[in-house]
């Protein structure tokens, strides 16, 4: 099944504490029990979504895009706003 857009799974960005060097795998479907990140739910679903890989690039918060929306992607852009 080919997706054009992926489910709105929350319209306000969700914050992490990150690690420096570590990855992140953003979930880019929507459809996460685990947002912002992925739990395998578009293989479960039949999606053609994949996840994205992140890595940190120092220790700090960031703020993950819920909406999925965002032209920042994995990061919010503030997009959730017009939504």
């Amino acid at each position: 099944m080919a997706d054009k857009k992926a489910v709105v799974a929350g319209k306000a960005p969700i914050p992490v504490e990150v690690e420096a060097g570590k990855a992140y795998f953003w979930c880019t479907c929507g459809l996460s029990k685990n947002q912002p990140f992925c739990d395998g739910a578009h293989l479960r679903e039949g999606t053609d979504f994949l996840p994205q890989k992140w890595e940190a690039p120092e220790s700090r918060t960031v703020y993950f895009c819920a909406c999925k929306q965002t032209a920042g992607a994995p990061l919010c852009d503030g997009t959730h706003n017009r939504l």
